[in-house]
């Protein structure tokens, strides 16, 4: 009897691949192992509209329960998997059970890096991966008083944003010396910066955490290395994320900074793919890439489905992503490291512009703010390995979309 395949993980990355199994025809079993309490649901909505309450919890889920049935894929909740036997072919649960499979997937996503200072266990310290964790965060926006985030980069500054927006005094501290560092050009950063003190934030650059104040088991202040305290009775931890990738790694799956992939999602075992934000892919020049975002979660599951059905379907399109803060929506597309020249087109005072950055005469990726129609542009740019000339990006007169093959 076929095992069938196996899934672990019930985000969008596991549900995407279940449901490409099904679509590319595949008629044996499918199980979908998710082990959280949640059916498999949207996480963007979690640091944005979910905690203004402009997002209810029953427009999160993805799939209703009926659907999956429909499609007989078999859910199964609170199913973590514990060891992965590769020779058996066969995962552990926590629970102590174990399951047979004729292909795995591993979609097993990521979790927040803690805080490694004492308190950081305190009442009152948060971070926003998970439902559960968003729904506690936005349980405390209700009372707290003063609330900190450590950490500017998306998430971070999209709890800033959801908190002021709710009438909360809010501070960010960074320890970098501008926002969003990694990602977006420094033009881009200051505006955010401008953009979050107009709201009120009181955004604190070059900011080193030292010490969490604790009494009674409740945080109440969060100190610096240059001796300054910030009042904090919510403190919200955004530093960054892990790759979920230690069951693989034990079970002597290929692992760098997430399970080892190639272009068609799959693992060094033959019998095993991987998606989304716990895998990194080794690319062609022998770099490494690690994405988290919508469109890799799905494209890369799409790409493991196949591969477990013995098809090829390589993910290559340029990686998309996005961020709500405010009234202001940032579409990013391409990944702008080595990027050395940076062409504004658009007005910041505007609230209207983007940033196209390129590597020598290249041009390898554009964030657009409140542009969509640019962002689609730029999609397409990519997609065709156009690239305009600085001169022709910075003339706001000149249509770039009749640049298009």
């Amino acid at each position: 009897m076929d095992a069938g395949m196996v899934i672990v993980g019930a985000g969008l990355a596991g549900l995407t691949v279940a449901e490409a199994l099904r679509a590319e025809g595949y008629a044996g079993a499918v199980t979908l192992l998710g082990d959280e309490a949640h059916s498999p649901y949207h996480r963007p909505p979690l640091s944005k509209g979910f905690l203004l309450g402009e997002t209810q919890p029953q427009q999160l889920p993805m799939r209703a329960p009926e659907l999956l049935a429909k499609k007989a894929i078999t859910l199964q909740l609170g199913a973590g998997v514990s060891a992965i036997d590769c020779g058996a072919k066969r995962v552990t649960l926590a629970d102590g059970t174990s399951l047979a499979y004729a292909g795995l997937a591993l979609c097993t996503g990521s979790r927040l890096r803690p805080l490694p200072l004492a308190g950081a266990e305190a009442i009152g310290v948060r971070g926003l991966r998970t439902l559960d964790q968003a729904q506690a965060i936005a349980q405390a926006l209700e009372t707290a008083q003063h609330v900190v985030v450590i950490g500017g980069g998306f998430i971070g500054l999209e709890v800033a944003a959801a908190a002021r927006k709710k009438g909360k005094p809010v501070t960010v501290l960074e320890a970098a010396d501008r926002l969003m560092a990694r990602v977006l050009a420094p033009a881009v950063s200051q505006f955010y910066l401008e953009l979050h003190r107009a709201h009120g934030v009181d955004l604190v650059l070059g900011a080193m955490v030292s010490e969490l104040v604790v009494q009674g088991g409740h945080i109440q202040a969060v100190k610096t290395r240059d001796g300054r305290e910030f009042p904090a009775d919510l403190l919200v931890v955004g530093i960054g994320i892990l790759p979920n990738a230690e069951v693989a790694q034990a079970a002597g799956i290929e692992c760098q900074g997430g399970i080892v992939v190639d272009a068609c999602s799959r693992s060094s075992d033959p019998f095993i793919v991987a998606a989304g934000d716990c895998t990194a892919r080794r690319m062609e020049d022998g770099s490494w890439r690690r994405l988290e975002s919508v469109q890799n979660a799905v494209e890369q599951a799409k790409s493991a489905a196949s591969a477990l059905l013995g098809r090829e379907r390589a993910f290559t399109a340029a990686p998309w992503f996005w961020s709500d803060q405010y009234d202001v929506k940032l579409q990013m597309v391409g990944l702008t490291t080595g990027f050395d020249r940076v062409v504004m087109r658009g007005q910041a005072a505007e609230k209207k512009f983007s940033a196209f950055y390129y590597q020598g005469e290249t041009l390898i990726a554009v964030d657009s703010l409140n542009q969509p129609g640019e962002h689609m542009l730029a999609r397409k740019l990519l997609a065709q390995g156009l690239s305009p000339t600085p001169e022709q990006v910075a003339d706001v007169g000149l249509a770039l979309n009749t640049l298009l093959a």
